[in-house]
């Protein structure tokens, strides 16, 4: 990066952009910072945009910077939640967080920021950008407990060109402490969980006014009939909690997990067999993106969930479909779910889970 660059810093009004934004002006750019709102609704729980947009505010004061703001509840609703409500409904488990990096951040966010008249967009990413020859290359960070690799896996060159992560060798301690030593009062705030537009909220009592409910049959694996669901979209794969079937006289003393949702059938699946869960065949993926260079056969990990554990695997082209081989069983691997590939700590890229099996 050039001695001095314009820079604008994604602000959420929390610590991890707040030292973001110190750190490039430490470093002698010319820094702004630009506020994003994505939800419209009742400001209630976790993410209150107004509370979040005042720390910004206080933040940007502190260091002595602009601070733009941006609505894009719209387009947020149009590309993202929809979409989300949409996958819902098919009977497969969704990502709203990939898919908001995807189509708000690292798109609209980005050009937004650009076309102020800055030359780079910062965020407060745990993740790390990194010029090898021809390519940028996306990297585990310092912090891996903070790894966010997996939520990036949708970026391309010429987004990564325009982006920095200045926090890709720093720990979360350091990012307080450092925090705390500007006085910036936000240093202890309680990081944001789950998905924004929900908070502290029950899902189900929140998705109830987007998704009609539609009771089903719950089954086990050999076709009787236990009990009835609430609504498919309820539920994920690997879930042993809110079942509801209870103690029975004809099934063991043990839990129950949902292994499968039939969509068509409006059925779910359900086992006292955690063996059922696991998987080890072939795992078809759908909208993959390579960071760097596209490749029709890898070995490398695959990670399921984001701070999952990293299992060994091949992807290979095939048809211009890409296929998923593992070489140990998965846990819970569900439609809907992105796979984001590893090799020699870095980022390559990732897909959606559409089926398990030829």
């Amino acid at each position: 990066m050039n001695t001095r660059e314009r820079v604008i810093v994604g602000m959420s009004g929390g610590v991890d952009s707040s030292v973001t934004a110190a750190l490039m002006k430490d470093q002698g750019h010319q820094v702004s910072g630009l506020f994003m709102k994505n939800w419209e609704e009742d400001d209630k729980g976790e993410c209150n945009s107004k509370n979040d947009y005042n720390d910004a505010k206080r933040v940007c004061k502190k260091l002595n910077i602009k601070l733009f703001s941006i609505n894009f509840s719209d387009i947020y609703w149009d590309l993202v939640f929809k979409k989300f409500l949409s996958k819902l409904k098919s009977g497969v488990t969704p990502n709203p967080d990939i898919l908001c990096n995807k189509e708000i951040k690292f798109n609209y966010f980005l050009k937004y920021g650009l076309s102020l008249g800055f030359d780079k967009v910062a965020t407060g990413h745990y993740a790390k950008l990194k010029k090898e020859k021809n390519f940028m290359t996306l990297g585990i960070p310092k912090d891996k407990q903070k790894d966010q690799t997996y939520f990036l896996y949708i970026l391309n060159q010429k987004i990564m060109k325009k982006i920095l992560f200045p926090l890709a060798n720093i720990r979360k301690e350091e990012v307080k402490a450092y925090a705390k030593s500007l006085d910036i009062q936000i240093y202890n705030k309680k990081e944001s969980m789950g998905i924004c537009f929900i908070g502290k909220r029950n899902f189900s009592n929140f998705i109830k006014d987007y998704i009609y409910n539609s009771p089903g049959v719950v089954m086990d694996s050999f076709g009787n009939v236990l009990g009835k669901h609430s609504g498919l979209f309820n539920y994920t794969i690997g879930q042993r909690k809110g079942i509801r079937i209870g103690g029975r006289k004809d099934s063991l003393d043990k839990p129950w997990f949902v292994i499968k949702k039939d969509a068509k059938k409006n059925i779910l699946l359900i086992s006292q067999n955690e063996k059922d869960l696991l998987y080890k065949g072939d795992i078809n993926l759908d909208s993959v993106n390579w960071v760097s260079s596209a490749k029709t056969k890898i070995k490398c990990s695959i990670r399921f969930r984001h701070g999952g554990k990293l299992i060994p695997g091949e992807v290979c082209k095939r048809n211009n479909n890409y296929i998923l081989k593992l070489e140990k069983r998965e846990r819970a691997i569900t439609p809907g779910q992105s796979a984001v590939f590893y090799k020699n700590n870095k980022c390559l890229g990732g897909g959606i889970v559409t089926k398990l099996g030829p």
